[in-house]
């Protein structure tokens, strides 16, 4: 790849057409948000005019759709990464997205296999987990559920089925 007089690598700039081509692909792969597209036709060294132009057209051919980006996004990390409600919603505000996709995106989330999600996440933590004191154990075992996104609530009626009443 060509560099500039510091050596550092020049990025390719594309015209609008070219362009085009390379972000309907992009876009054809997998889901993307109105974020990572913008962001990427800004690496193309288009202007924010032109950007808005190809962003316009993908939405209409319906190659880009943030609600449809959210509810993908939310099933996905929700089933194969197990995350929260919590964690998904902070991501996808991070990703940029309305609140009305947020809420899009959270809705496809089952509230039965949420439950059974978190608790056999505990489940497998409290197997690993070599903290003998049942109280510091808990604690533990709460603080990795927190952080996986899940809310207080459920993680301690999950871990009361998990580790039993009697740690109480």
């Amino acid at each position: 790849m060509p560099t500039d007089d510091n050596g550092a690598r020049k990025r390719k700039t594309y015209t609008p057409g070219e362009a085009l081509q390379k972000i309907a692909a992009y876009c054809a792969y997998q889901e993307r948000s109105s974020k990572e597209v913008e962001d990427k036709l800004r690496s193309y060294g288009l202007d924010e005019d032109e950007a808005g132009e190809i962003m316009i057209r993908l939405v209409r051919e319906k190659l880009l759709d943030d609600e449809r980006y959210a509810r993908s996004f939310a099933r996905g990390k929700h089933r194969l990464k197990k995350w929260g409600r919590r964690r998904i919603r902070l991501e996808l505000k991070q990703r940029g997205l309305s609140d009305y996709c947020i809420k899009a995106g959270l809705g496809e989330i089952d509230g039965d296999e949420y439950y059974q999600n978190l608790k056999e996440l505990l489940e497998k933590k409290n197997a690993l987990e070599k903290e003998p004191h049942p109280y510091k154990r808990r604690q533990k075992l709460t603080a990795y559920a927190t952080q996986k996104g899940y809310e207080g609530e459920f993680i301690q009626d999950a871990l009361r089925e998990v580790l039993g009443q009697d740690d109480e």
